[in-house]
């Protein structure tokens, strides 16, 4: 686990393993999520790279009768 130090203007550098692990580019965008005293930085990804990500859900649930 590496530190980064926040700067006046509230930025902070992702650590050079952790950029290239996770294969992230300049410019591209993340979404900032804050879980009590943490916070947590996700790639952003294109919705054409959701396709298909839920093949094989069970979709056999009990339904309520007003619903279809």
């Amino acid at each position: 686990m590496g530190t980064v130090k926040i700067s006046p203007k509230y930025q902070v550098v992702i650590p050079r393993d952790v950029r290239e692990s996770l294969h992230l580019t300049p410019g591209q965008m993340m979404q900032v999520v804050a879980y009590g005293n943490r916070i947590e930085l996700l790639p952003a990804r294109d919705i054409g790279e959701m396709r298909g990500f839920l093949k094989g859900i069970d979709t056999t649930v009990v339904r309520e009768d007003d619903r279809l």
